[in-house]
Parts: structure tokens; sequence; C-alpha cells
């Protein structure tokens, strides 16, 4: 007989979002999208970071990318929010004050 060698069946860790931080994200898009202002999205999971990012056309770079970086959690906040260029314009310990520069712009895209 010959040798038996286990399957590896665990997977790498990896970043996700919770349920309550994707319904934030995604209500925040879904009111961009009525708006008329972003009209797709992608997620992307990695080891260490998850990001979520907006787009207002398909073959254009992300306008913004919500990450999130748990190994940050304890330095300068998990969140953060980048620009087109990949400037980071905001960081956080928390997803809502990250958000607020977008949700601020919303207010303004509605207003017009």
């Amino acid at each position: 007989m010959g040798t038996v060698t286990p399957l590896p069946l665990a997977r790498p860790e990896q970043v996700g979002f919770d349920r309550l931080e994707l319904n934030r994200i995604l209500d925040l898009y879904g009111r961009m999208v009525a708006a008329g202002h972003w009209r797709d999205y992608a997620m992307q999971f990695e080891k260490d970071f998850a990001a979520f990012a907006a787009f207002r056309r398909a073959a254009e770079r992300p306008e913004y990318r919500i990450e999130k970086r748990p190994s940050l959690r304890n330095r300068q906040g998990m969140w953060a929010l980048v620009n087109e260029s990949g400037a980071v314009l905001k960081r956080g310990h928390e997803l809502g004050p990250v958000l607020a520069p977008v949700e601020r712009r919303l207010m303004k895209l509605v207003e017009e």
C-alpha cells in the first residue's frame, strides 16, 4: 500500500466585509447610483486587505476605493477612503466617519 497524504483543506485566511459593513457600503453605492453618478463597482479580497471600488464608468479607474486593513487597526485605523489617484483622503477606526466625504458629495449631487 502507498502513503496517504492529507489534502490541505484549510484555505489561506482572507479579509472580508461583515454584513453590517457591506450593507453600509452598498447603501451608499445605491444612493450614488440613484443620483446618476456611479455605474459600476468591484470588490477585492486579499490576505491582508479587502477593498470596495466604485466607478463612474466601467472602463475607468475607480473614483473611490474603500479599504479595510485589519493590520492597521491599532495604528491609524483599519478603514481608508482612497481617491482615483491613490491618495488616502480619510482614515479611521470606524466606517461611518471614513465615508463622510462621499456622503457630503452625495448631498451636493442631489441638490444640483
